[in-house]
């Protein structure tokens, strides 16, 4: 079988395989044509077993090798990457807590069983709405993005009778070598507070009797492949726990690095994804290193992983449209397309509404036919999506057989983290349906929108 075909499974989910027989792609034991006929296309599809094992693997790791170091690391899937109540109850029961952005996701926490106590609400705006219900649900730790969330959450914590558990975001400087709006940890940018307004900041915290100050938040960005920015970003923080503790009397007990860890997208990026395995015992030595310089005893660690988790076990299945050939002319170094005479325009029937990324963050993906494998010689292809714009990119750039043609199935790998999340009405095209796969079974998580439930939510005069 050509490359062209390969299941790679670097990119796609690990229990992805092709068929003996036809060369059908399976989905945790269920053939593609199978959705599809099922459940609509275009169609996400998200492996549950895959899911819980990369949740289960993270943890595991990264509470080893702080156990290791002789402290504790507490791990929150970051909801914001995909969430719905199926994903919060199998977060839970693999021993994770959960990190919320809103209200609604917090919503989804609580409707999932979720512990409120081991649930982070995070958010630059949270509403006094959304604070007051965090509060009086038990939400077991808000995170203090600005000045003004100190007195909000103070006086909900007040009104309810709690001491509320608060983390204080901070800005280390480290900027993660990722696209700039993936990056959150540098100075100009919405989220958190420097880190020299960290010492007066916590000194009004400590202030109020309704808040326990519990420790400093810095997330670095995402997609992130080395552990570079970890470590300049942990020595800074732990250089300023040391101030917080002679300030405060007594040490900070928790300190919580965020999330980013990146995952492969093409087989071009397998190689130099970072082994989650790896990337605990650095983050470990990094933290026991800097402690012991400082002189410090250990905080208790916080991670918020999300992409890492949920990424990988996402597949999103379309059905060809239309092919179109372009003629390329001469060398097209930019695209890194030389030697090829052409391009295979290949449509399909979703696009920018289900997958934002590649507009967004120019980012790409890997893709293979799904319903058959085939020996025609390989074709370079874009995958373009049906809406009204020209950035409507699904595929940058792949090659697979170039005997694609209208009816085929297309599968584009780790689909999982920042598709459905970030998905849109656009051109009244309804979002699809999220399927769970496990075992040679299949079900419905999230349910598919149709053109009937757009219109109706336009109001028509009498």
């Amino acid at each position: 079988m050509s490359a062209a075909n390969e299941i790679d499974p670097r990119v796609f989910p690990a229990t992805a395989r092709r068929g003996r027989s036809c060369g059908q792609l399976k989905l945790g034991g269920i053939r593609a044509t199978e959705l599809i006929e099922r459940f609509g296309s275009p169609l996400y599809v998200v492996d549950e077993q895959v899911a819980r094992d990369r949740a289960r693997a993270i943890r595991e790791a990264l509470q080893g090798e702080f156990r290791r170091i002789g402290t504790e690391a507490a791990v929150y899937y970051a909801g914001k990457a995909f969430f719905c109540v199926e994903v919060a109850r199998w977060m839970a029961e693999e021993g994770l807590g959960v990190d919320v952005a809103s209200g609604g996701e917090l919503a989804v926490a609580l409707a999932a069983g979720v512990d409120p106590a081991r649930i982070g609400f995070h958010g630059n705006n949270k509403s006094e709405a959304e604070i007051a219900r965090a509060v009086v649900a038990g939400v077991g730790t808000l995170i203090i993005d600005s000045e003004q969330e100190i007195e909000r959450i103070a006086a909900a914590a007040a009104a309810a009778g709690r001491r509320q558990r608060v983390r204080l975001r901070i800005n280390s400087g480290v900027h993660a070598g990722t696209h700039d709006f993936l990056a959150t940890s540098h100075e100009d940018q919405k989220f958190g507070l420097p880190m020299d307004r960290a010492m007066e900041v916590v000194g009004r915290i400590a202030a109020h009797e309704s808040l326990d100050f519990v420790g400093l938040h810095c997330h670095i960005g995402s997609q992130i492949f080395a552990t570079d920015g970890f470590r300049e970003s942990a020595r800074r923080l732990i250089g300023l726990y040391g101030e917080l503790a002679e300030a405060l009397g007594g040490p900070v007990p928790e300190l919580n690095l965020g999330g980013g860890f990146g995952i492969a997208y093409t087989s071009a990026q397998a190689d130099e994804a970072p082994d989650i395995a790896s990337v605990a015992r650095e983050l470990a030595d990094i933290v026991a290193e800097g402690c012991a310089e400082a002189g410090i005893p250990l905080p208790r660690l916080a991670f918020e992983p999300g992409r890492s988790i949920i990424g990988p076990a996402g597949v999103t299945l379309y059905t060809v449209g239309t092919t179109k050939a372009v003629a390329l002319a001469g060398t097209d170094a930019v695209n890194a397309d030389a030697g090829w005479a052409e391009r295979l325009y290949v449509s399909v029937d979703g696009g920018m509404s289900d997958n934002a990324r590649p507009a967004l963050y120019g980012a790409d993906y890997q893709v293979r036919i799904a319903n058959r494998a085939s020996d025609a010689a390989p074709a370079l292809v874009r995958v373009v999506g049906k809406h009204c714009e020209s950035g409507d990119i699904v595929v940058q750039r792949d090659v697979i057989p170039g005997d694609v043609a209208p009816g085929d199935l297309l599968a584009v790998a780790a689909t999982g983290a920042y598709c459905w999340s970030l998905s849109s009405n656009y051109n009244y095209v309804p979002r699809p349906p999220v399927v769970a796969v496990r075992d040679g079974e299949a079900r419905l998580i999230v349910r598919g929108e149709t053109e009937d439930e757009l219109l109706a939510r336009s109001v028509i005069p009498d």
